[in-house]
């Protein structure tokens, strides 16, 4: 299983020195395109970082909301969707190559990412985009959305993902962020989901279903206030139950 995490998003020193820890954790990382969050400066860093560690790079492009964080639903055509992922994505491509390493693969950023999982024309302009750009690249996507299976027709490899600290609704789609319970709150309800994904593939619902979930790479949101614990938690689970 591969784990992956969001990085790149904030102009703070600070967040961005604690959040770069989490680079020993993880195998993959989805950095912010200067849309939802980010800069030039801080995604050429970022890039860097990743390389110096080891880790697999993914763009993580989204809504052009810096005040929303890219986490509010907006209206655009399939067009103009397929424009902002091409450009953005350019972007970060273009950092990864001037390193002389390559990007793995794209992943869309919060309302982009929800809004697209089951919409047969956001979710076909997001394929088009990253394919376009190169058909190498992987795509991560929700686990069991309509994107998933969209991608695989047009003959994109797809990573399905699965979060760590997200809930679930019966229906297999993630909890609103509106919603008081759309996180998961303590290590330890964490562990328990995580766990369960990792040994049976499969969640429990915010309504106490069992979900059954084919999934290829787990997410830990890097903007988390426990980030790093969790990375390093998941780490430590994932070690003992390889060995």
């Amino acid at each position: 299983m591969d784990i992956n995490c969001d990085m790149g998003e904030s102009n703070n020193a600070l967040i961005r020195g604690n959040v770069e820890e989490v680079l020993n954790y993880v195998t993959s990382i989805n950095i912010a395109c200067g849309y939802h969050a980010g800069n030039h400066t801080i995604m050429r860093q970022t890039v860097r970082n990743a390389i110096r560690k080891n880790v697999l790079i993914g763009a993580h492009p989204g809504y052009p909301d810096r005040d929303g964080f890219g986490r509010r639903n907006m209206d655009f055509s399939a067009e103009e969707i397929y424009d902002m992922i091409v450009y953005q994505v350019g972007a970060l491509q273009a950092f990864v190559s001037v390193e002389n390493e390559t990007l793995h693969h794209v992943k869309p950023h919060g309302a982009l990412y929800n809004q697209s999982a089951n919409d047969q024309e956001m979710a076909t302009a997001i394929v088009n985009a990253i394919y376009d750009l190169n058909p190498a690249y992987i795509l991560y996507c929700l686990a069991g959305s309509k994107m998933a299976k969209i991608a695989k027709e047009k003959g994109l490899q797809v990573y399905e993902e699965v979060f760590s600290d997200r809930n679930y609704n019966d229906d297999g789609t993630l909890v609103s962020r509106l919603q008081s319970n759309a996180l998961i709150q303590t290590e330890e309800e964490m562990l328990v989901h995580v766990k369960s994904i990792l040994t049976s593939n499969e969640v429990v619902s915010v309504q106490q279903k069992k979900i059954k979930i084919s999934a290829q790479t787990l997410c830990i949101h890097g903007d988390g206030p426990h980030a790093l614990d969790y990375a390093k938690k998941i780490y430590e689970l994932k070690c003992q139950m390889d060995n």
